[in-house]
């Protein structure tokens, strides 16, 4: 089957399909990483679906997330053995056969600090988490925990404090590039017939004269064009945005999300000697160091938010405190100058009863970390979960718009649909000491474009075939390749040059100074891949540069409120390009 691309022509297509069409079985508001899988569900059971974001793809929570597939050891605590089951056995999917190209292992200390009656009271909780992990698993993706003294763990994590633990038990959990798994199950849904459209926004949702929902009104942020979008149901997963979408539906009641916001911090790999990642108890988070290939990723924080919603940004006390906390196991201390990158997401909170008051409607799954609900006939909202179990949301969101009966006589298929770039990757990733030999790229090269791209990493090959200066790594930020530039815009749905530093690439928080190194030679190859003029490479270009000096100085800021006035002043994109348009 043909890889589907997501290019700004291919956007336009899907937004006249969506409205000029037959009427779609599904539309979904949405495109984080619920909306996604929603979208690949519905498609993947043969409903005609069409699924739209008023961001890019990935633009809100789902692309500064914590980056970790995983099952919750804290709800073992609180003793919720089936919800951790759940997300443990979507682990294991992912890893396996979902998507093996985009989720990897990665090895984690749960330090001790009391000598006697803690560890067979960790030892219990996490063999319990092994044991759920391979019940009924055909292989055993991940190993078993591993049990270290004081020597051991600074045998494997050289960089410990002397005394800050007594001894730690190793355990495995998963790390995913959030942003990259969006993209791909987007991807994945137009591969099984989605239209798919983001920076497009759901702004009005019509009714019959009895009332029900018959799609959405949909204003493309590019142009401006509104067009109606008819559709039998329409599935709303926008997180901290679900009560906007219900107030803008006139619904009497639905959901209620509040919004926490987390913090992350980034510092390069060799400023901590260690191959395993650590897990740490806080009085208000749990705090991951987790180890990526170039850099460690520490976070995050938990606080609520009261702050405008679209761009949460990272306060100087945020970052004191990341510091701070990880700064308790660490034999050097981290500080300011470490830190290469930050960025600030928020996570979307359940709360109990429904927005208008009172119990939920009738026509409500409930799980523990998440609820769909039919907020009005023919919309449904879905919120709360996490990013581990976004196939077991969609799939109980669809089988919530088809109902019992449909939903039994055509059940989900996404547990059996590998993700864009599964197949035939293990084979790939066998070949990586040759596959790269024609363009000069060693190793680690080829094994940085396999974990992006998986076996769709053809496309980043045919690219350089028609053009071998596509080849090279970027100056300043290798080991991306300049293809990779030109393919974020031709087949990943990038039309800024914010949408590659932020979700093609992680270069706004994976390089110092926001990436900026390499700025001008990125705004070339989208320039030539989105066919912009000067003008608008120039304003793409300036647009970013004041975005990168907001985030700077709100993350010298003090607090929530600061920070965001300071990350205010920096316009959007689109009221930069509108503007030299003009």
């Amino acid at each position: 089957m043909a890889h589907p691309t997501l290019s700004a022509t291919d956007r336009a297509r899907a937004l006249d399909a969506m409205s000029g069409g037959p009427e779609l079985d599904v539309l979904v508001v949405g495109g984080g990483i619920t909306g996604a899988g929603i979208a690949l569900d519905a498609a993947t059971r043969g409903l005609r679906t069409g699924i739209v974001e008023a961001q890019d793809w990935a633009g809100g929570t789902s692309q500064w997330s914590s980056k970790l597939v995983h099952g919750g050891l804290r709800y073992l605590q609180q003793l919720d053995f089936k919800l951790v089951a759940e997300a443990l056995r979507e682990r294991e999917l992912l890893l396996d056969f979902l998507a093996p190209h985009l989720v990897k292992p990665v090895p984690f200390l749960y330090p001790l600090t009391h000598r006697w009656w803690e560890r067979p009271y960790v030892a219990a909780g996490i063999g319990l988490y092994d044991a759920l992990a391979h019940l009924g698993a055909k292989v055993a993706t991940l190993p078993y925990q591993r049990h270290l003294t004081a020597a051991g763990v600074a045998r494997v994590f050289p960089d410990v404090k002397p005394g800050s633990m007594v001894g730690a038990v190793q355990y495995w959990d998963a790390r995913v590039d959030d942003a990259r798994l969006v993209l791909t199950i987007v991807r994945t849904a137009v591969r099984h017939g989605a239209l798919a459209a983001n920076r497009a926004r759901a702004v009005d949702f019509p009714r019959d004269a009895g009332g029900r929902v018959t799609g959405a009104v949909v204003r493309d942020l590019e142009t401006g064009r509104e067009r109606t979008v008819r559709a039998r149901t329409v599935i709303a997963a926008t997180g901290v945005w679900t009560e906007r979408i219900q107030d803008r539906a006139q619904a009497e009641g639905g959901l209620k999300v509040l919004a926490s916001k987390g913090i992350h911090i980034v510092v390069p790999r060799e400023r901590i000697r260690s191959d395993t990642g650590l897990i740490l108890q806080t009085e208000k988070s749990v705090l991951f160091i987790i180890p990526w290939e170039r850099y460690w990723l520490i976070g995050t924080t938990d606080t609520p938010y009261e702050q405008e919603l679209e761009n949460p940004v990272a306060t100087s006390a945020d970052i004191d405190y990341v510091l701070e906390h990880a700064n308790v196991v660490l034999d050097e201390p981290l500080g300011r100058g470490d830190v290469i990158g930050v960025y600030a997401g928020l996570r979307p909170l359940l709360q109990p009863g429904t927005k208008g008051g009172g119990e939920p409607a009738q026509s409500t799954k409930i799980s523990r970390e998440h609820t769909v609900t039919e907020v009005v006939p023919g919309l449904i909202t879905i919120a709360g979960g996490k990013l581990t179990t976004y196939r077991v949301m969609a799939e109980d969101a669809v089988d919530l718009a088809l109902g019992a009966g449909r939903a039994k006589e055509l059940p989900s298929v996404t547990d059996r649909t590998a993700l864009l770039g599964a197949d035939g990757y293990l084979a790939l990733r066998r070949r990586a000491g040759t596959l790269g030999s024609a363009h000069g790229w060693d190793e680690e090269q080829v094994l940085h474009l396999l974990r992006r791209y998986g076996s769709a990493v053809e496309e980043i090959l045919e690219l350089v075939e028609q053009r071998p200066d596509l080849g090279r790594p970027l100056g300043g930020a290798a080991p991306y390749l300049r293809a990779e530039i030109v393919h974020a815009c031709t087949h990943e749905g990038a039309l800024h040059l914010e949408d590659v530093f932020d979700t093609r690439t992680r270069l706004t928080w994976e390089r110092p100074r926001h990436g900026l190194d390499a700025l001008d030679e990125i705004a070339e190859l989208a320039a030539g891949a989105l066919g912009w003029d000067a003008d608008r490479r120039a304003a793409e270009v300036e647009a970013y540069r004041l975005r990168c000096a907001a985030e700077d100085a709100a993350a010298a800021a003090p607090d929530d409120a600061a920070a965001a006035a300071a990350r205010a002043a920096a316009p959007d994109v689109l009221e930069l390009v509108r503007r030299d348009a003009g």
